[in-house]
């Protein structure tokens, strides 16, 4: 199971989420972008070219257990602004956020994927 991951799809405690880990500067990682509570690094198995991470850099585990609609948008404009910096946002990109198990979702702490630099095909999965 993946450092973080919850068999029930459930979050784990900040002090085992991989992710927090990252976002405290105690597991190394190539980050891209932080600021205002948010953080931007990429993905060590990239499904695109392009292929960010974007993460509250408090604990939320899943979409489901938001409670802050301005986060939310907050990781959109973050990652809209990602695309842009890194050069994706003309020719076109997707975001992406697996929810719990069935969606996808292997580690347990909320992030949005962006992915781009390549044609998108549908469906995803």
């Amino acid at each position: 199971m993946t450092p973080g991951a919850s068999p029930g799809g459930r979050g784990t405690m900040p002090g085992g989420c991989v992710f927090c880990k990252i976002a405290a500067g105690e597991i190394p990682a190539t980050i891209v972008k932080r600021g205002d509570g948010v953080l931007a690094f990429k993905d060590l198995n990239p499904q695109a070219p392009t292929h960010l991470l974007v993460i509250p850099t408090h604990h939320v585990a899943t979409l489901n257990e938001t409670k802050d609609a301005g986060l939310l948008g907050k990781l959109l404009g973050f990652a809209r602004d990602l695309a842009r910096e890194s050069g994706i946002a003309e020719r076109g990109y997707r975001v992406v956020v697996n929810t719990n198990p069935d969606g996808g979702q292997t580690v347990f702490h909320l992030h949005l994927h962006v992915l781009g630099g390549r044609p998108m095909t549908w469906p995803p999965g």
